[in-house]
């Protein structure tokens, strides 16, 4: 290697060393501060500023982090949108503002979830149906369902359970602790477990796994059953949040496919076996801050989705440019 080409090469290496979640982090502060500054609104760069920004950040993180699991192991979730949906209004309609109702209509939410889960997990794993067919039709079906049984708001949560989006302990936001105790399950769960490891295994290398004596088949079925259960906690946050289900709120919301971007712009290859907790905060952290600049700009509601979509392409193109050989 000549003296000249050395120092480019180095920059080269130094780029691809630097891990996507620092990147991805790094660019959302900088969209944030400088929106701020350039709108004449630096008072958005403050302990209240920054806390509004994180609450906007809860319902996606938490989809998001269950969509780590399921795109890990080389499989993804699109019944997600329409299964938050469903939790809501049944929440709600469970508890018809009653608090003796809560821990009921918790507990049907997530046996209707875990149920989801493992019948997409089933559908995917043991029947071989691809992950997107399989669990687009599971999400159409619960929409189906909802739409057919619900055309409007349905009852309400009772008071004390709106608690879970509107109360603080020791001064933070009880939603932004949900998103943090999540978040460290995950990781946990990820970095410190039989159960990740072998995730990771069985997404890199599905058949060298299976060579291995791993299981891969209960893999998959416990990575769909950690993403339903993912967005069942969302749609309970959200159900408080609004006090009420409504049956668009998943689709509106579009969980889906957001929760895939973050994902992704995190650094989680798509085919599996490479990625984790910290990168999915960091997409959503940068969504967030795309959000509150476009807002701090006044960008109309459309416009922000055609823009937000041309930054995910980019900031996928640049993650494919670092990693050549592998599939982002």
């Amino acid at each position: 290697m000549s003296v000249n080409a050395t120092p480019v090469a180095m920059t080269r290496r130094g780029f691809r060393d630097v891990p996507v979640p620092v990147v991805v982090i790094a660019l959302a502060a900088l969209i944030y501060v400088t929106a701020a500054i350039v709108t004449g609104q630096a008072n958005q760069i403050s302990a209240a500023g920054l806390t509004g920004l994180l609450q906007r950040t809860v319902a996606l993180g938490l989809v998001g982090l269950g969509q780590t699991f399921a795109i890990l192991v080389g499989s993804i979730d699109l019944s997600v949108a329409a299964l938050i949906s469903t939790v809501a209004v049944l929440a709600s309609y469970l508890m018809q503002g009653d608090p003796s109702m809560i821990v009921p209509a918790i507990a049907a939410c997530v046996a209707l979830s875990l149920g989801v889960g493992a019948i997409n997990g089933v559908l995917v794993a043991y029947w071989g149906i691809n992950p997107l067919i399989a669990t687009l039709s599971t999400g159409l079906i619960l929409q189906g369902l909802l739409s057919a049984s619900f055309t409007f708001l349905s009852g309400s949560v009772a008071p004390s359970f709106q608690a879970l989006a509107y109360q603080n302990l020791l001064g933070v936001p009880l939603p932004v602790l949900l998103l943090a105790v999540f978040a460290l399950a995950a990781w946990f769960v990820l970095a410190k477990t039989r159960f990740g490891a072998h995730l990771y295994a069985a997404g890199g290398n599905p058949d060298g796994a299976k060579l291995a004596g791993l299981r891969v088949q209960r893999l998959v079925l416990g990575a769909h059953v950690i993403a339903s259960f993912a967005a069942c906690v969302a749609g309970l946050y959200l159900a408080a949040r609004l006090q009420s289900g409504t049956p668009w709120i998943g689709r509106d919301g579009i969980y889906d496919l957001e929760s895939i971007a973050i994902v992704v712009i995190g650094g989680t290859l798509l085919s599996g076996g490479k990625g984790g907790v910290l990168g999915t905060i960091a997409g959503v952290l940068l969504f967030a801050s795309l959000d509150a600049s476009f807002n701090m700009f006044g960008v109309d509601a459309f416009l922000k989705q055609v823009l937000r979509g041309a930054i995910v392409i980019a900031a996928v193109s640049v993650y494919a440019v670092r990693n050549r050989g592998h599939v982002a």
